[in-house]
């Protein structure tokens, strides 16, 4: 993947929590949608080129969920009751809040290097963005986070 790489805040984020993984496993989806192919262009140029997009992303593109650039998935409300159904009403829900923490909009370019560099120190908000979430998977994903940080750093 070369060029600019068009990405959702909460996207670029999942694929730091799954560098935690003791053997992170970056693998095509049934849905189609280009995580995998995204997140290795991304780990074998940590300063790729990112732009920040609150809409359809590089990875949203080929999902079989995008209709017309907006997800039409449902999103599992049994333990988030508090959540929108919608997974695009959502996911815009967490990108803001997470673009507000961060002090970046739609359009905003960094390199992958400088948004993991924003995100140091932080994995402590998830509780606040992610807050219609139950603790325990908060607590889980932000400690997934901070290791998924170093490991970014390191390689």
């Amino acid at each position: 993947m070369k060029g600019v790489i068009r990405i959702k805040p909460h996207h670029f984020i999942d694929i730091v929590i799954e560098l935690s993984a003791e053997r992170p496993v970056f693998e095509p989806h049934p849905y189609g949608h280009a995580v995998h192919s995204v997140a290795r262009a991304v780990l074998a140029d940590r300063d790729s080129m990112l732009e920040m997009e609150l809409g359809a992303d590089d990875i949203c593109a080929p999902c079989i969920h995008n209709v017309g650039g907006r997800c039409d998935d449902t999103i599992d409300t049994s333990f988030r009751p508090a959540a929108p159904t919608s997974k695009g009403d959502y996911n815009l829900l967490i990108d803001r809040r997470w673009c507000r923490r961060l002090g970046l909009g739609q359009g905003d370019r960094l390199t992958a290097r400088e948004f993991v560099e924003r995100l140091r120190g932080r994995s402590a908000e998830f509780a606040e963005i992610y807050r219609e979430n139950p603790p325990e998977r908060v607590s889980k994903r932000s400690a997934d986070l901070a290791a998924g940080i170093r490991k970014f750093l390191e390689g």
